[in-house]
């Protein structure tokens, strides 16, 4: 129990035996006092004074009074200052805290709950390679799913895999037109890149082809248009002729007829057609829709494995795409669905502030939606969790609102426990990527950018002279990969990030380098200091020695509430602050040279702690910490 719920309790106590009033702990706050006023812990007495019909200075008193006599092997002494209560912890508490601490190397884990959680990242496409967005997602999606563990939770790691569909098919067409039997072994390229590659053929040959279809529409002529388009261009170029038409307007006049154009050309058609016969199970579309997976798959493989991402089951859109069918039948036996004229299956959301959705197409098929609500009750039905984590970028946050509308109105099991973990989009400087025009930054070659800024950094420090060239590989990778993965983890998963590598590796500031040369250099001095001589622990704290107390009292706390946010960035920020006072406290008090035994004693377990914590913080966001550097 934390020494905040210790001082609930013992509040809720004293109001009993003063008022004999049961007051709920929720109305109970306690902040950290703040640094002007004396004290450590304040108990903010305007939430429940009213309901005591007392004076604050009234109730501070008595409660401050009761406090520090029942509780004297906590609370030592108190002041009052205008309704804030704020009380002195026992040296004792902490001095408790470090020695039962120091040496447990799980410390900030709770103990294990009854409550099974699913976190689902990653889910990428097999058409391209990982890029810098599907790092942050993994990174945002493994380290909610290591806090969770580290908060009590039994978690699965699961990834869906888009395996299937239109922009599959426009990889494997491009690499029947413009491959030549080309493979990864015989390019020697990584098999996911090399698929990539081909995406970008196809765009680059479907964008021209499209070009001249779209000045024929933008002109008037709409002869090459597909049939079932040409009243819809003509009524576009119509529109495109009014000089009254805002450029927003009419960018999105130019955007439609772009697209008009796009599945107008042939190279879409053959496309749609492979589509088609990859549905009606042809083989060799099949075969070769096989081959070119696998090619992607054993690429993800290596670049997971350099990251660090894993999973506990994968999920393929092949086999899963399907799903939702005889759900769609129940909602319309329920009435939660409704069948229009021409035969397609919606649902009203108005109600909810929505609008309505398309669950079933007029043919009979499937939409993304009823795929997702099929694969929800397939996870529940195959794990039970009591929460389903979905990490996935912001663009989806009204998909994800309309799932767990129409799992909740089904009655699913699953449908309460559904949770959309929004992230914003990566940027680069230079502004958004884009992977139909291959300017994505790709995921292997940013790593191996890191790593390689790493190696540059680390050497201008100098201090590397007695490593193995395995050791410092390892190092460079440790550095470079940490500090990617800090940077993309310490910012609140909801906002949008601009990425910069060289900002990012620095090893003062806000980084996790700084982070990982703190554990470094305390592991070093724990080395260098040795065992104390002395069993005994000296009993005061040092104003400093006492903060870092403090600090890491609160540990498994911010464990908790990052767990209950889902927000990996709240540990990254206590790694850093954590760091930050221990370098403040070492500045000014030795460890090796300390005043005393005692006090040597005291400060080799304030480090050690030190050392665990910000190892296991680090832990939690997927980065490793050196023992030297």
């Amino acid at each position: 129990m934390s020494i905040t719920q210790q001082l609930q309790q013992a509040t809720q106590q004293a109001v009993k035996a003063i008022y004999n009033i049961e007051l709920p702990l929720t109305q109970i706050a306690i902040n950290a006092t703040k640094p002007e006023f004396e004290g450590d812990y304040t108990i903010v007495l305007f939430a429940f004074v009213k309901q005591l019909k007392q004076n604050p200075d009234a109730v501070g008193n008595a409660l401050g009074t009761y406090l520090t006599t029942h509780h004297n092997n906590i609370c030592v002494s108190y002041n009052l200052i205008k309704g804030f209560l704020n009380i002195t912890i026992a040296d004792s508490y902490w001095l408790n805290l470090i020695a039962t601490a120091a040496n447990n190397e799980n410390y900030g884990k709770w103990n294990t709950a009854n409550n099974k959680v699913m976190v689902e990242y990653s889910s990428p496409n097999t058409n391209k390679p990982l890029h810098l967005g599907h790092l942050r997602n993994n990174f945002v999606g493994w380290s909610t799913a290591e806090i969770l563990k580290f908060a009590g939770n039994d978690v699965v790691k699961t990834c869906v895999v888009n395996d299937r569909g239109v922009h599959i098919c426009k990889s494997m067409l491009a690499w029947q037109k413009f491959g030549n039997g080309a493979t990864p072994s015989s390019t020697n390229t990584k098999g996911d890149k090399l698929v990539g590659d081909y995406y970008v053929r196809f765009e680059n040959a479907l964008k021209a082809e499209s070009e001249p279809i779209i000045a024929a529409i933008e002109s008037g002529n709409v002869s090459h248009v597909i049939a079932s388009e040409q009243a819809k261009a003509t009524q576009l170029f119509q529109k495109l002729q009014d000089a009254t038409l805002t450029p927003d307007k009419q960018a999105e006049v130019k955007a439609a007829i772009k697209e008009i154009a796009r599945n107008s050309t042939a190279i879409m058609q053959e496309v749609r057609q492979m589509l088609i016969d990859w549905e009606a199970g042809k083989t060799e579309v099949i075969e070769l829709w096989k081959t070119m997976n696998q090619w992607v798959y054993d690429g993800f493989d290596v670049t997971y494995k350099t990251i660090g991402s894993d999973f506990d089951t994968t999920y393929y859109e092949s086999n899963t795409y399907l799903l939702g069918k005889d759900l769609v039948e129940q909602g319309l036996a329920k009435g939660v669905f409704f069948t229009k004229e021409d035969g397609s299956v919606w649902i009203d959301l108005t109600a909810d502030g929505l609008d309505e959705k398309l669950v079933r197409r007029k043919d009979g098929t499937s939409v993304y939606i009823t795929q997702d609500i099929g694969l929800a009750e397939l996870k529940q039905q195959q794990y039970g969790c009591n929460e389903s984590i979905y990490v996935v970028g912001d663009e989806q946050n009204y998909h994800f609102k309309v799932l767990k509308l129409i799992c909740q109105k089904l009655g699913l099991p699953s449908a309460d426990g559904i949770y959309h973990l929004s992230y914003g989009m990566v940027e680069l400087p230079s502004g958004k990527m884009k992977s139909r025009e291959g300017t994505v930054v790709d995921a292997d070659d940013l790593v191996a950018e890191m790593i390689a800024i790493a190696e540059a950094k680390t050497k201008e420090l100098g201090k590397v002279d007695d490593f193995t060239t395995a050791e410092l590989q390892a190092l460079y990778h440790m550095i470079g990969l940490g500090a990617l993965k800090f940077f993309l983890l310490r910012v609140d998963p909801k906002k949008k990030i601009i990425f910069n590598p060289e900002e990012s590796i620095e090893m003062q500031g806000f980084t996790g380098p700084f982070i990982q040369y703190t554990h470094a250099r305390i592991k070093s001095i724990l080395r260098k200091a040795g065992d104390a001589v002395t069993t005994n622990i000296d009993n005061t704290l040092l104003p400093l020695e006492k903060a870092l107390a403090v600090q890491l009292e609160t540990f498994p706390t911010v464990i908790r509430e990052a767990a209950q946010e889902h927000d990996p960035s709240k540990i990254a920020h206590f790694a850093f602050a954590l760091a930050q006072t221990f370098n403040s406290f070492y500045a000014q008090h030795s460890i090796s040279n300390a005043e005393s035994d005692a006090k040597k004693a005291l400060r080799l377990q304030l480090a050690t702690l030190t050392a665990t914590t910000l190892k296991n913080a680090m832990h939690m966001l997927g980065i490793q910490v050196p023992e030297r550097m």
